[in-house]
This record gives C-alpha cells, structure tokens and sequence, in this order.
C-alpha cells in the first residue's frame, strides 16, 4: 500500500539516509551569530539582517525532521513532518530564550560543528524531550498533524459551497492552500487514495475531485484532466461507493434515486427493538443521523439546476449523458477498488425493500406520517449533538453533515445564528502542513498526545528537570477534563449531563472524562480518561508540581473529580471485561451483517478493544495504588476482569492485533502493558508467546517496522515498513516493540539493546527522529497521522529501558572503548 510511488527505490532511501544525517551541517558553526552579545564587524543593519537569517535556517533545519526545509516530496514519503508548525513553535521557545536552545542541546551552539553522541538510552531521552519541548504550547498541550484520509476535506468543501462559498468559513487563501493540498497527493495513475498512503479508490477520487472543482481547479489543467480519466476508465462516478454518492446527492452531481434509502423514521422504533440505531458505535450514529434527516428532505443544493459548474460536472463525472442514467439500477455498485467491506446479501435485500418503501404509494401515507416524526427528533438529536460539543461535533463527516442540515433548518439563511456558529469552529478541523491545508480526522489530537507525553517523561525520571513543561501539562490536563471545571459547568453542554438527557440522546456519563482532543468537544473516550487519569497520576510524583499546587500557582484537580474520572471507567466496561472506545456495546454482531459503507470495516457497534482495556485497566491499578480505600472492591474486580478478557483475544501467535494504529507491535505493547499491571507474571506463557512473537519480527538492524498493511490485511507487514522507513524498520514501530518487551522484563537483552541503539542512532542531532510512514488507523481500512508519535514513544522506550535494563544495555565491551 503505497501513496505516490509504486516502490520506493533502494537509491531513494539510501539518499533520504544520507539527507537525515547530514541535514544540521548548514546550521552549524553559524549558530553563535544570532546570539547575544556575539562578535561581528557588520553596520546595524546588516548584522540585523544577517542574524534573522541565520534564525530562520537554524528554525528550518531544526523543525525539518530530517528533510530538506519546507520541501514536500510525495513520490519519496507521502507524509508530512509538520514543518511549519513545528517551525512556529521552535521561533516563538528561541525568541523567549534569547535564542539559546535547551541546555540539553547547547552542542549545537558550538562553532565547531561537533555533535556529540549520546552516552546512553537516558541521555537520548533527555535530548528529546528538550527538542520536545520547544514545541509545547503556551497553553501546556502538544499540537500535530492528524490528517490521512482523503474524504474528509471534500465533505467540508461540499457544505462551504451548498452554504454560497462564505469567505469566513473558507477564505480565497484557504482555498489556494487546500487546492495545493488535494494535488500533491495526486498519484501517479490520475487518483487519489482513501488516505494518503493508500492506493487510489473511487472513493478518494470522486470526492477529491470533486472539491477540487468546486475550489476552483480548472478542468483543462492536466492534473485534473487526469483525475477525471481514472474516474471515467473506472466506469464513472456511479462506481463509487456510498458516502461519495451521499455528497454527490446533496450538491446535486446525482439523483436521490441513486442512493439506497437512509429512513429517518428508524428513530421512532422503540429502544428495545434488536436492532434499533441508538445501538450503533457513535461515529457511526452520529454520520447517519444527519444523513437520514437529509435523506428524509430530499436536500439538494439550492442553485443546482442553474449553477454552470455543476451542469458541468454531471458531464465529467459519468460516461453517459446525465439524464440518461437509470439512477435505480446504481444503488449497488461499487468498484471493486472500493469494496473492503461488501454489503452482505441480506443488507441487499433489506435496502431492496426499503426502495419500495420509498417509491411506492401505497406506502406513502404510513412514510409520510412517521417520516414528519422521525424528522423532528433527527432535529433535535443534531441540536443536542451541536450543543454538546460545542458546534464541534464528533468528527468531521457528522461536522459537515450537521453544518448542511443546520443550514436547512435555518431556512437557508447563512447568517442564523446556528450557522454561524458551525462555521466558526470549521477552523478546528484545518491544519497546514508542508503539503498544504487539510482536514483532520477530529479537532486534533491535543490531550491524547499530551497523555502520552507527560507518561513517557515521567517514565523517564525527568519531570522536574523540565519543571515549566510540567506545570503546563498539569494545567492543560486540568482544563480538559470534560464538564469538571468551572466553565464548562456553564456551558449548554452541561444541561444535557442529567440522566434524562443522556437517556434521550444515547449518551454515556460524561462528567470526569478526558477527551482525545479539548474539553469543548465534549466526547470522553475510555483510553484517553484512563490515559488522561495516568498523567495526572504520574504529574502528582513532581515535587514540583504538587508545590505549584500547594501554593495556588497552579488549580488543584479535586478528588472528587478523580473519582468522577474512575467512575467514567468503570461504568464503561463492557460485559466481556474488555473496553469499548466512548460508550458501551449496547448492540450485536450481526449488526455487522448491515454495514452500509463498503469501504470500512467494524463501523457497527462499539467493540471491546486490547487498547481501550490497557488504557482503562492500567489506570484504575494505578488510581488504586494511590487512593487504595476508593470503590476498592469494584476496582479489583474489574481489573481481574479486565485481565480475563485481554488474555481471551491473544492471537495464536502470541500477538494482539491493534485496532487503532499500525498494528500488531502497537497492539503488543498494550497487552503486555495491561495484563502485567494487572499481575500478570513476567514469565507466563501468555506473556512469553508475545515476547517470542516480537523477538521474531525484529530486523536485521534492530529495529521493528510495520506499515498500513497490517492493519489492513490483519497479518503482520511481511517487508516491515517497506516504502518509509530504514531498511524495513521504524523508530514508532521499533518505540512499542521496546515498551512491551521490557514491560515483560524480557531475558533477551541483546534483541533490547539492539532495538535501544536503533532508536539512538536514527535520532536526529537535534533530538527529533525522522517522520516516516503513516502510524494510525481507524476502522481496518483508513490510515490517519499523528506526527507526535515520532517523538513521545522513542522517548519513553528508551527511558523504560534504562529503568529496566540499566547497565546491561551497554554493548559488551563498549565501556572500554
């Protein structure tokens, strides 16, 4: 699975090898210019000008990570390093420090231009959290890149176009931004893929095309051109699969005929039917609760009929005359390219039937009567929806989707003020990078990352060596736990925390939980309580820190709102003793058999997942070992359960597979994680198989690598991560192979030192490591980025195998060197 190029060459990598190490030479010797108090002979103004210039290459070259400054190249690695973020952030730490860098990184200030190696796993670490933290915001969180997949964007285009193109939502510049975006991940054959390293789907295609147009890309450019050839050799837009067709529907490119039926009315059933939607895994009910109030309206944009572009487009998009098309007899195809997840006969049969519910009179005054209800809770459902997350909303298809349907229900009026409110926090989902403006799979990645961080310093033994980075998580942490502090308190969202409200609007206690993003979207996940619990468990070992509270520098965090987090835990684990990701699974497998989407797989229900049931058990272990006298006996239970149900979904081969990042190293290291902090021994089988199947993936030079494939396939990536890392290897990859063997306390310290030394020698002589392949994933078949992973877990690895392994990682013999 590749973006850009079918294989990258052995020359590529080998020149990208060269670039990595050598990429800090222009920076030193040069540094000591834009110093204080240094030496030259220039007038005033030149010196001026010469030391901002020297600021701006040092800041390019530090924020690079390993490639050639502000450069994107997607024929040799489709994803971004975060230049021009990370540069923002290097400027605003060297401008409050009078450009000195951390101490931990003064080497770099030497004119000579030697850079000295590091000594030792910990003194790697140090290193990287100093580089680490001059990208911290002021506010204490960690931003990055969480973008990846293609289809998100378009649908926030398709909405901004329906609306009349306000400029407030996106600006002539965005645009430019997003247009320069969507063609630099063009690949090679004219199409784009479902996410940036994906080969090209009629998904990715008809939707990036799609926004390319509406933005303004002209047809005749070449690269256009090409789009709408692979789109017409594929057999035209009615070849792509469902929620491409949805758009297509809503803007007016093709006919509700078209679309299977997306019955509103479905709403009104009672909630103990088997199969009932208030049942659904969220993100799922939450997407097609807005496509059944759309749906159940008909809605097409307004100016359709008349607006040129899109007479144009029902020209490019089809093969055949628009008008002559049988939109009844499309409903179910689907190019192959697309179909990861083919709709199972019996969902056939089912939309069969609802097409004749939909065209049919004699249906009509049964369809008519309920539909009129089942319209108005779809209303007040998005309301709720909007009002709980701030006009956030979960995601950003169900973001663009609530946008479109506010704007119906405003009456097509773009200055209501339930409108303008969505539009307000559209910016939340953009992001820039070195590739250009896109769309985030959620509002950001914020407290996730900062989770992790905060744990892998902890780890680390350096918490109050970086005091100020410290006190800013803790504040940060504070201020994201959902519904706790004064604020969010008086917020609408706070109205809907009552029993009745959650009951309404199928909504799991919220109260005390932490977010994978902010506080104000509002969504707490079980993994990023239990993680968000950890840092704020972990901050509370700083003297530091616990002084800053003491003396009201900073908020204290209640216990009564610890306990309100522990309570979120425990009251979403599951029947099977495993976690689910935001709710628990209120419906079956065989929901499975109903899956729509053809393009993902698992959307249907909530799942118990080995990461969530880490991420859960793990804390409430270490909540009890602090606070030993609260809901104890509860907390032990659920731990001994916690600890059955990751033992029950160990895989033959002694690995756990990871639903949510790439894949089955990262899946390891959360179920040898999870069942030794629930008292699994160090030397049972079940641990020692995962061991044995880690110890077997290791590479050549000592690391570990993965790409998408294995979460797509479900089968460990046979060639490591081929395309974009070292020789097969990755430094995230090689990071959670690491923290679960030593969380195993694994005998086979060579493998440990060989994996130690890999992250040693990749790390960058700042401190940063190379951005490689794609790290994260969701629903089996769609990649997605988190640039801070490259950083947070070769950290932690080398701090976690300092505290295990000590002097045993040093090379036999190196000592005497």
């Amino acid at each position: 699975m590749n973006g850009n190029k079918p294989e990258a060459s052995k020359k590529n990598r080998e020149q990208t090898k060269i670039a990595d190490q050598n990429i800090f030479s222009p920076i030193l010797g040069f540094v000591q210019g834009i110093l204080p108090n240094s030496d030259n002979n220039e007038k005033p103004g030149q010196s001026n000008d010469k030391e901002m210039s020297h600021m701006k290459v040092l800041v390019e070259s530090l924020a690079s990570g390993g490639r050639t400054p502000m450069a994107f190249d997607p024929s040799k690695n489709p994803n971004s390093c975060d230049q021009p973020f990370r540069s923002q952030m290097i400027t605003q730490f060297l401008e409050k420090n009078g450009g000195r860098l951390p101490e931990e990184l003064s080497y770099l200030h030497d004119e000579n231009g030697t850079v000295p190696k590091p000594t030792c796993a910990i003194d790697a670490a140090k290193r990287g959290v100093a580089f680490y933290s001059m990208l911290q915001t002021t506010d204490g969180h960690w931003a990055g890149d969480y973008g990846g997949p293609h289809f998100l964007l378009p649908g926030l285009v398709v909405a901004w176009y329906i609306l009349g193109r306000p400029s407030n939502m996106i600006s002539a510049e965005h645009g430019a931004l997003m247009l320069h975006y969507l063609r630099v991940h063009q690949q090679e054959d004219g199409g784009w893929g479902t996410h940036i390293e994906s080969p090209s789907t009629m998904f990715g295609t008809t939707m990036i095309y799609l926004a390319v147009r509406l933005l303004g890309g002209n047809k005749h450019d070449e690269w256009v051109k090409r789009g709408r050839e692979f789109i017409k050799n594929e057999g035209g837009a009615i070849m792509t699969s469902s929620w491409a067709k949805f758009w297509l529907c809503l803007v007016g490119c093709m006919d509700w005929k078209g679309h299977n039926s997306v019955p509103p009315e479905m709403w009104l059933l009672p909630n103990w039917f088997p199969f009932h939607p208030g049942r659904l895994w969220c993100h799922c009910r939450m997407v097609y609760l807005p496509m059944g109030y759309l749906y159940g309206y008909r809605f097409v944009y307004s100016d359709a009929e008349t607006d040129p572009l899109i007479a144009e487009l029902r020209e490019e998009l089809y093969c055949e005359h628009y008008d002559s098309i049988q939109w009844e007899s499309t409903r179910h195809l689907v190019a192959e390219m697309d179909n990861y997840s083919p709709i199972p006969a019996f969902m056939i049969f089912a939309q069969n039937i609802l097409s004749l519910y939909e065209n049919w009179s004699i249906f009509r005054p049964f369809r008519d009567a309920v539909r009129k209800k089942g319209l108005a809770f779809c209303a007040e459902y998005m309301k709720a929806e909007d009002q709980q997350t701030n006009f956030i909303d979960i995601g950003p298809v169900n973001k663009a989707l609530n946008l479109v349907a506010a704007f119906h229900a405003a009456g097509s009026d773009v200055n209501h003020q339930a409108v303008q409110s969505h539009i307000m926090r559209v910016p939340d989902y953009l992001w820039v990078a070195e590739d250009g403006m896109k769309a985030q799979g959620y509002n950001g990645s914020q407290c996730w990352d900062t989770s992790f961080a905060i744990q892998a310093i902890w780890e680390c033994k350096l918490l109050d060596h970086f005091p100020l980075l410290s006190s800013k998580v803790w504040a940060y942490l504070e201020r994201s736990q959902i519904l706790s502090t004064e604020t969010s308190k008086a917020s609408p969202a706070y109205q809907y925390e009552t029993p009745t409200s959650r009951e309404r609007f199928y909504r799991h206690v919220s109260k005390g939980g932490w977010p994978f993003s902010t506080s104000a979207h509002g969504w707490p996940i079980s993994d990023c309580t239990g993680e968000g619990l950890k840092g704020v468990l972990a901050l509370m070992d700083s003297p530091v820190v616990m002084a800053a509270v003491g003396k009201g520098v900073l908020k204290s965090i209640e216990p009564s709102r610890i306990h309100d987090a522990v309570n979120v835990m425990l009251t979403l684990q599951n029947e099977d003793g495993g976690w689910a990701t935001y709710e628990n699974n209120r419906g079956f497998g065989w929901y499975e058999e109903l899956n729509p989407s053809e393009v993902f797989g698992d959307i249907m229900i909530d799942y118990s997942y080995v990461e969530c049931s880490m991420a859960s058990l793990t804390a409430l272990a270490e909540f009890h070992e602090k606070f030993p006298r609260h809901r104890s006996g509860e907390i032990k239970l659920s731990i001994c359960r916690g600890k059955e149900f990751m033992k029950s979904i160990q895989r033959e081969d002694g690995s756990w597979y990871g639903s949510w990042a790439c894949c089955f190293c990262y899946g390891c290291w959360f179920g040898i994680e999870g069942l030794t902090k629930a008292g699994e021994s160090h030397s049972s089988a079940t641990i020692r198989k995962c061991c044995q199947f880690l110890l077997s993936k290791q590479r050549p030079n000592g690391g570990w690598g993965e790409d998408f494939t294995s979460c797509y396939d479900k089968d460990y990536a046979r060639k490591g991560m081929e395309c974009y890392g070292d020789e097969g290897s990755g430094v995230v990859s090689t990071a959670w192979a690491l923290l679960a063997l030593s969380a195993a306390k694994c005998d086979d310290v060579n493998a440990v030192r060989r994996g130690v030394q890999y992250l040693i020698d990749r790390q960058l002589d700042c401190g940063d490591w190379p951005q490689e392949g794609i790290s994260g994933v969701f629903n089996r078949a769609c990649g997605i980025t988190y640039t801070a992973y490259r950083n947070v877990f070769p950290i932690w690895a080398l701090g976690r195998c300092s505290s295990v392994y000590g002097s045993s990682l040093v090379q036999p013999g190196a000592e005497d060197k």
